[in-house]
C-alpha cells in the first residue's frame, strides 16, 4: 500500500512536472521570505535547560539575591603610576555611569568612594604604623604641595627636604631616591615625553609595582540576546568612551576587556567571522559530492533544488513552531544539507540505473519509485524517529534541534519523491547532457548491467560521505537474488524481450527471429 503510494505520487509529478515545479518554487520563495522575515536567534545559554526544573527555579531564586558573576564585563585599566590609574578609571566610571541603557552597574573592585575613605581600615596593622608615621613625617611636605600645587610648591618642598637633612633628620641618601624621580621626570618633561611622577613611590620610597598602576571595573551590561553577540552594544560602548576622554593621551592608560560576556563575544565572533567561508565550502563539497554520484547537469539541478526549497520550508516551519533558534538548534542546517541530500542521491542514481535499461523516461521514473520508495520511506522515518526522540528531555536546546532535524527528515523525504522526480525528468527532456559521459542520458546503453552497476558505485561512494544510512536501492545487480527478481520484469520490456529471443535462437543454431 506505501509503495503504490509512492508509485502514484511520482506517477503523478511526472506527468505534471511543470505545475509541480511552479508550485514547489512558489512554496519555497513564500518560505524563505517568511524565515527571512522571522528569523531571530536566542543566545542566552541559561535558557537551554528548562526553567520548570526545581533545581534552575532555586537557582532563579538566588539570581534574584545575587547577581550572577557570568553576565559581567570586566575592564581591566593600566597607567604608569597609581594616581594616573586611578584618574583614568575615575573618567571612564562616570563616563559610563550616565548610560543607563547600555549598563546596569558600575564597580570598581577594590576602589571608588567607600574604599577612599575607609581603606586603611583593610590593611594590616604593622602597614597601618608604618604609612601613617610616614604621613606625619611629611606633613610639611603636604601642606606645602597642598597650598602650591605648582613648580613653585615642588622646590619648596624640595628645599623643606633639603633643610631636613641639614638638620640631621635624615642623610642625603635617604633623599636620592626621591631627587632621582624628580630629576627623571623634569627631563622627560624637557625631553618632550610622557612624564610622571608618583607621590605614593616617594612616599613609599621604592617604584609601584603592577598591582598598584592597574586597577579593575566590573560592569554588568544590558544584554541583547536576540543578537549572536549579545554583549558587543556595551563592548563598544566602553571602547567608544575610552576613546572620546583620550584615556592614552592624557593619563598614558590602556583599558582592555575581559569577563565572560567579553570571551564569549570573541567566540562567537570568530564563528561569524567564518560564517560565509564554511558555507561556501560546503555548498561546493556538496556539489563535488553530487557530481561525483550523478554527472548529470539535470539531476544535480533537480538536487540542489530540492535542498533549497527544503531547507526554507524546514526553516519557516521550526520558527513558527520554536519562534527563535538557540545556539544548538539552528545547527539544524547542517543536518538537513548532509541527511537530505542523501535522499536525493538515492533516488536520482536508481533512476539514472532505470534509465539505463528503459527507454521510456516515464516508466523509468515509476520504476524508481517502486523499488526505492519503501526503503526511502523506512530510512527517513528511521532518522525522523531518532532526531524525535530528543523531544522529552528537559534540555531545551537538544529538544528543539530533534524537533527541526525530524521536521526536516520528512520535509527532505517528501521533496526527493515529489520535486527531484519532475525536476529530473523535465531536465532531461530538454536534453542536458551527463557530465563527462559524452551523450545524452536519453537512449539506453549498449550494456545496461554494466552503466547501472558504475551508477550505483557512484552513488553509493557519494552517500558514504554524507550519511552512516545506506539503501538497498544502491546495492549492485550482481547480487543473485536481486537478478532473478528483476529479470521476470525485464523479459517483459521490448528491449530485454529482443535480447532473450536473440540468446534463444543461438542456442537452437537457427535463424535469429524477426523483431517484436
Amino acid at each position: 500500500m506505501l509503495q503504490q503510494a509512492i508509485v502514484t505520487i511520482v506517477d503523478y509529478c511526472t506527468r505534471y512536472a511543470v505545475r509541480i515545479i511552479g508550485i514547489a518554487c512558489l512554496l519555497g520563495l513564500v518560505t524563505a521570505i517568511y524565515a527571512a522575515r522571522h528569523f531571530a536567534i536566542d543566545a542566552d545559554v541559561n535558557k537551554l535547560i528548562s526553567k520548570e526544573l526545581p533545581w534552575r527555579q532555586r537557582e532563579v531564586a538566588f539570581e534574584k539575591s545575587f547577581p550572577p558573576k557570568e553576565e559581567t564585563i570586566l575592564a581591566v585599566i593600566d597607567a604608569p603610576t597609581s594616581e594616573l590609574v586611578t584618574q583614568a578609571t575615575t573618567a571612564l566610571i562616570e563616563k559610563l555611569s550616565g548610560q543607563k541603557d547600555h549598563f546596569r552597574s558600575i564597580l570598581e573592585a577594590g576602589g571608588g568612594p567607600f574604599f577612599q575613605k575607609n581603606g586603611l581600615l583593610f590593611l594590616p596593622t604593622q602597614e597601618v604604623v608604618g604609612l601613617t608615621k610616614k604621613l606625619g613625617e611629611a606633613k610639611p611636605l603636604i601642606q606645602t604641595l597642598a597650598q602650591d600645587s605648582n613648580w613653585r610648591g615642588l622646590t619648596t618642598a624640595l628645599n623643606y627636604g633639603l633643610i631636613g637633612a641639614r638638620m640631621n633628620h635624615y642623610t642625603l641618601d635617604d633623599l636620592s631616591g626621591t631627587l632621582n624621580m624628580v630629576s627623571d621626570t623634569l627631563e622627560e618633561a624637557i625631553a618632550g615625553q610622557r612624564a610622571s611622577f608618583s607621590w605614593r613611590a616617594m612616599l613609599n620610597g621604592r617604584p609601584p609595582t603592577p598591582d598598584e598602576r592597574r586597577r579593575f571595573v566590573e560592569i554588568r551590561p544590558v544584554l541583547d540576546y536576540a543578537a549572536l553577540m549579545p554583549g558587543k552594544v556595551a563592548t563598544d560602548a566602553i571602547r567608544q568612551a575610552a576613546a572620546d576622554l583620550d584615556i592614552a593621551t592624557k593619563y598614558g592608560a590602556t583599558v582592555r576587556l575581559t569577563g565572560p560576556v567579553a570571551i564569549a563575544d570573541e567566540e562567537y565572533a570568530t564563528l561569524e567571522e567564518g560564517a560565509y567561508v564554511n558555507t561556501a565550502v560546503t555548498v561546493v563539497v556538496v556539489l563535488t559530492i553530487l557530481w561525483l554520484a550523478l554527472r548529470s547537469f539535470g539531476i544535480i539541478l533537480a538536487v540542489a533544488i530540492s535542498l533549497t526549497v527544503g531547507l526554507s520550508i524546514t526553516a519557516a516551519i521550526g520558527l513558527a513552531l520554536v519562534g527563535a533558534l538557540n545556539l544548538i538548534s539552528i545547527a539544524f542546517a547542517v543536518l538537513f544539507i548532509g541527511l537530505g541530500v542523501d535522499f536525493g542521491i538515492q533516488f536520482s542514481v536508481r533512476y539514472r540505473a532505470e534509465r539505463h535499461e528503459v527507454n521510456n523516461l516515464h516508466e523509468a521514473l515509476v520504476n524508481t519509485a517502486r523499488h526505492v520508495g519503501a526503503p526511502l520511506t523506512l530510512a527517513a522515518a528511521a532518522t525522523a524517529a531518532g532526531f524525535l526522540s530528543f523531544l522529552p528531555t528537559d534540555y531545551k536546546g537538544l529538544s528543539e534541534l530533534g524537533l527541526l532535524a525530524g521536521l526536516g527528515m520528512i520535509v527532505a523525504f517528501l521533496t526527493s519523491i515529489t520535486l527531484i522526480a519532475a525536476a529530473a525528468g523535465r531536465a532531461e527532456g530538454n536534453g542536458l547532457q551527463e557530465l563527462g559521459a559524452g551523450r545524452s542520458i536519453h537512449g539506453a546503453a549498449p550494456h545496461p548491467r554494466h552503466h547501472r552497476h558504475r551508477a550505483s558505485g557512484r552513488g553509493r561512494a557519494a552517500a558514504a560521505l554524507l550519511a552512516p544510512v545506506r539503501f538497498q536501492s544502491a546495492e549492485p545487480a550482481q547480487h543473485q537474488r536481486r537478478i532473478r527478481r528483476d529479470l521476470p520484469g525485464a523479459a517483459k520490456r521490448p528491449q530485454h524481450r529482443r535480447e532473450l529471443d536473440l540468446r534463444a535462437d543461438a542456442k537452437q543454431g537457427g535463424r535469429p527471429s524477426r523483431p517484436r
